[in-house]
């Protein structure tokens, strides 16, 4: 009799039983010949299906290979249309193997944030063509997760594209900008990258956009991927690249400065009736488990400050947390919610990010590391640009 080895840890007489009962639903007798019989189709059955799914998987991982990885972020999150439309868009051309690794929900305003001492998620998601994860945490942890060669095969893809936003960054609202600090993360990785974003204004803009400023930038990314293999794509800075609100019209490519336009913030009260009550906290939260573990680590530490996030968006509750089993009788609760808001700028230098963007130029501005190269930076990027956008100008 064929003998077979026990790996399930059930004992001999057992195993030995459900071979005699399996063989006899067979066709009966039980010689070496029927067990024998039934052993090989039960590995045909086994392993049909993996064999199918071995080659099938080595040859996407083949036609991968044979073509530069290209890494997607955003600030938006991994739903937004700027990022599906891009994508789609890049799987369309064919040029790149094109991997997604993007925030699950909006982290438009996060900055250069990263998330410690909790835990990530990384959830496979569905965009056809590409390789894609949304992430439980910020852009830049994003890139950081994808260059660090735990999640992909890979640890430094040709290029990293953040976006495209909704929303502009020009001047020193590129500090708040959770896209631009993607592609930030990635340059100081020594990786080369772009961050896009359109200049979305509520009562003009509409999703049809992204496919317009996709368009727009379409170029700028080709250009990249084959120039970057040719190694005469500039090393030193990111380029962040900002399409004017109707993408379409735009009036060409102009290499600009940062500005230091900002939005400008406005704080007001809210009424703590307006609130939710601390009894809606935990159904606002995504994970049961973790914010009973947030809220004993809280309570173990005296004096500790607690940031909670609400579903409203750019509204931040600050609370002080005292010790456990301390009175809260006479602490004072207020609730406030921050808004970004537009103003005007009276600089009129039309090389400025946000002049040119309001002018219907697409503005692409050089992001250096560090003040020392910034002019070289910029020098270099004017170049490229110069070289390569030529025909398009």
């Amino acid at each position: 009799m064929t003998s077979v080895k026990n790996n399930n840890m059930f004992p001999p007489g057992l195993v030995s039983n459900l071979q005699q009962v399996l063989l006899s639903r067979k066709g009966g007798g039980g010689g070496e010949e029927k067990e024998s019989d039934l052993s090989n189709d039960d590995n045909d059955q086994s392993t049909e299906p993996s064999t199918s799914a071995c080659v099938e998987n080595t040859e996407e991982e083949d036609n991968n290979n044979s073509k530069p990885v290209v890494l997607i972020t955003n600030g938006d999150g991994i739903d937004s249309p700027g990022l599906r439309f891009l994508v789609e868009a890049l799987v369309r051309e064919g040029l790149c193997s094109v991997h997604v690794c993007a925030p699950q929900s909006d982290k438009s305003v996060s900055s250069h944030s990263v998330t410690l001492q909790e835990t990530v998620a990384a959830t496979s998601a569905e965009i056809n063509g590409a390789i894609a994860y949304e992430i439980s945490g910020t852009p830049v942890d994003c890139v950081s997760l994808a260059l660090s060669g735990a999640l992909f095969s890979w640890s430094k893809p040709l290029l990293v594209i953040s976006g495209i936003n909704r929303g502009s960054n020009c001047g020193y609202q590129m500090f708040y900008s959770g896209v631009v600090a993607g592609a930030i993360e990635a340059l100081i990785c020594g990786v080369p990258s772009l961050s896009i974003s359109v200049n979305w204004k509520k009562e003009e803009s509409q999703d049809s956009d992204f496919m317009d400023a996709v368009a727009v930038c379409l170029p700028v990314i080709n250009a990249a991927i084959r120039d970057i293999e040719k190694g005469v794509f500039p090393q030193s800075c990111s380029l962040n690249i900002e399409i004017p609100t109707s993408p379409s019209t735009n009036k060409g490519f102009k290499l600009t400065r940062r500005s230091m336009w900002r939005s400008s913030p406005s704080w007001q009260a809210v009424s703590a009736n307006r609130h939710p009550s601390a009894g809606h906290f935990m159904s606002n939260q995504q994970s049961l488990g973790l914010q009973l573990a947030q809220l004993s680590r809280d309570a173990s530490a005296a004096g500790a400050a607690r940031r909670l996030t609400t579903q409203r968006k750019n509204m931040v509750e600050i609370e002080s947390v005292g010790a456990a089993g301390k009175s809260d009788s006479n602490r004072v609760k207020k609730y406030f919610r921050m808004e970004f808001l537009d103003k005007e700028q009276e600089d009129t230098d039309e090389d400025l990010d946000f002049r040119a963007l309001e002018n219907g130029f697409v503005a692409i501005t050089p992001l250096s590391l560090s003040r020392h190269i910034e002019e070289d930076a910029h020098l270099a990027a004017s170049d490229w640009i110069s070289s390569t956008l030529h025909g398009d100008q």
